[in-house]
């Protein structure tokens, strides 16, 4: 399925503020985008469709049996024609119940796998989209649409859709059998049907405002749940659990009150859309009893015509569930839609030139021209305030290839910003970055972060074993490369988890300590030895002995790559053969460590501990 991008990439979630006119056109079109995903499973839906009306329209037959009946059998005492007429009968309702089971079965099937196709496609579209795009959006929002939206999708395309058509044409088809019936009757029944349609048109748009309402303030739930969970340890160990609580009951009544408002809005609608059709059949029962008295009207006539009535009741009266549910579905489709017309990161990606992940490969030779060079390069986040001065402001920086260097900086002097720009997590505003003499912005991002390997400070872990957190960082190492890696991070540990590197390390990776963490995440950088190595304070979670070891391990793997570490400690910067200082964006000074000690007062005083103490 092809993605448009319509959303803005600078804005995060539609507020529910938004006019409630636009949500409802922009809704109302999205439904109709939901066919390239429908359209492989189309068959069986529509024939689904012709099953429900031929078993809703089995049921208008019912009526004109009993007239048969009332007027023949019944009035002639025929006791065979009595029982021929009840076998009918029970016949056209053993048929209406399995042709109404039939469509169940054709359904649920392909619609299950509509769903399943809708969800793989979110999540893929979600790995593609820019970090920015993620630091926007809530989790929760993201997954409520994931899981909620998508469910709500399947009980539209399963149940409204179809009956909306069934109901429409048995409501046709019924009110045709009433005026051929006794046309003065079936005015009668036909005259509320104006009123009715203003109240759905109202409703339709009052009821889609409060329902993305309902939606977005679900999505806000489940982020706090989420939140709650993954940070339960510090919940807990900051005795916040009571304020936790009261903050999420605050949520959970604002979103009761809405739901109660959608509510009160569905019973009003759903109790005059069944008060109208009452009235209108009681008004017929008089007027059709007062003809059969004056004898210009059968009984059995009367009697079909009350049958044929109250047959079209669910019908009508359904309209407003089905209306709810068609809105809801339709601002569910809305919100899928918002998240897959963002632009994913490649879709600018220009492609790289014939033969160059030869040139540029994970086996390239180090003496290579070029290494790692920043050019002119400055950046600001897009959410940034105008008047806001740039994280970086012309950052100009050359790692010769082979070369490890450490960079160090005050806190907020756009480190960790400035390492995101090499595997494209963010794009650079001005300027260029190049790896061996090409610009990165030139290489597809699936090339560039197979010759970048980077590891975090903040290191992250999956629901999986400790192995496949290693290996994610390279998906085609060897079991060798693996035990390699291991050996490189000091995180050997893992042979003596339970089930050694088959140990789950659940969610986040809690079940381990910090170290343990970041050693598994340095471990998944270095796994396949590659070009290009960025570290964000590798070793920050270590102690003093482990990170010597650490460091000791790290030297054989710096020596053969073209290196940039984010470092606070001096055991760290030793690690370097020269040292960039970042002082307010800028590169300040570059050297060695013994250089920039001399000629540094800022770099001295990083070094002894004590930040922005003599600093220019």
């Amino acid at each position: 399925m092809t993605v448009t991008s319509e959303a803005p990439q600078t804005q995060g979630p539609p507020q529910a503020g938004e006019p409630a006119a636009a949500r409802h056109r922009s809704a109302t079109r999205s439904l109709l985008r939901l066919w390239p995903y429908v359209r492989p499973v189309r068959a069986r839906l529509f024939t689904a469709a012709g099953v429900a009306v031929v078993a809703s329209c089995l049921g208008l037959v019912i009526p004109l049996v009993l007239k048969w009946m009332v007027d023949g059998p019944v009035a002639d005492r025929d006791p065979g024609g009595v029982w021929l007429g009840g076998a009918l009968l029970l016949a056209l309702g053993t048929a209406e119940a399995g042709l109404f089971g039939l469509r169940r079965w054709l359904v649920a099937r392909p619609l299950a796998s509509v769903e399943a196709a809708m969800r793989a496609d979110l999540y893929r579209h979600l790995q593609r989209l820019p970090v920015s795009f993620h630091d926007r959006w809530a989790s929760g929002q993201l997954l409520s649409r994931a899981t909620t939206d998508l469910m709500l999708l399947r009980m539209f395309l399963a149940f409204p859709l179809t009956f909306l058509v069934v109901n429409g044409v048995t409501i046709l088809a019924g009110f045709a059998i009433l005026l051929s019936q006794e046309w003065t009757l079936g005015l009668v029944l036909v005259v509320p049907a104006v009123p009715l349609v203003i109240l759905c048109s109202l409703f339709e748009t009052r009821y889609s405002s409060v329902a993305r309402t309902v939606q977005d303030q679900t999505g806000d739930l489940t982020t706090v749940v989420e939140e709650g969970v993954l940070g339960v340890r510090i919940v807990k160990g900051f005795g916040r659990h009571r304020s936790q609580a009261r903050a999420f009951r605050a949520l959970s009544e604002r979103l009761r009150s809405t739901e109660l408002r959608k509510a009160g809005l569905l019973a009003t609608l759903w109790a005059l859309i069944m008060t109208l059709p009452e009235l209108a059949i009681g008004a017929a029962l008089v007027l059709g009893t007062v003809q059969v008295a004056d004898g210009d009207l059968s009984a059995g006539t009367l009697v079909a015509f009350l049958s044929t009535a109250l047959t079209l009741r669910w019908p009508v009266e359904s309209l407003g569930f089905l209306l709810a549910m068609s809105q809801d579905s339709a601002t569910a489709t809305d919100r899928f839609f918002e998240v897959m017309d963002a632009p994913p990161a490649d879709a600018e990606d220009r492609p790289a030139a014939p033969g160059l992940a030869r040139q540029l490969g994970a086996d390239a030779s180090p003496s290579a021209e070029g290494g790692l060079r920043f050019e002119g390069v400055v950046f600001r986040y897009a959410d940034a305030a105008a008047d806001a001065p740039a994280v970086l402001r012309g950052v100009d920086l050359h790692i010769r290839p082979g070369e490890t260097m450490a960079l160090v900086g005050a806190t907020g002097s756009g480190k960790t910003t400035l390492t995101a720009l090499v595997p494209r997590l963010h794009e650079v505003t001005r300027g260029r970055i190049t790896v061996d003499g090409r610009d990165i912005t030139t290489l597809p991002r699936e090339e560039l972060r197979g010759l970048v390997a980077v590891a975090f400070e903040e290191p992250t872990l999956f629901s999986a074993t400790a192995g496949e957190n290693v290996l994610m960082g390279a998906a085609d190492a060897r079991r060798e490369d693996l035990v390699r890696a291991l050996r490189v991070a000091q995180a050997e540990f893992v042979h003596a988890l339970p089930r050694g590197t088959d140990t789950q390390v659940g969610e986040q990776g809690l079940s381990l300590s910090g170290g343990q963490r970041q050693r598994l995440a340095l471990a998944r950088a270095v796994v396949a030895g590659p070009r290009f190595l960025v570290l964000d304070d590798p070793l920050s979670a270590l102690d003093v002995h482990t990170e010597a070891l650490v460091e000791a391990a790290l030297r054989q793997v710096l020596a053969t790559t073209t290196a940039l570490v984010v470092a606070h400690r001096p055991s760290t910067v030793l690690l370097a053969d020269r040292v960039a200082l970042l002082s307010e964006g800028r590169v300040a000074a570059v050297g060695t460590h013994h250089q920039l000690l001399r000629d540094s007062a800022e770099y001295r005083s990083l070094m002894s501990g004590h930040e922005g103490e003599g600093g220019p």
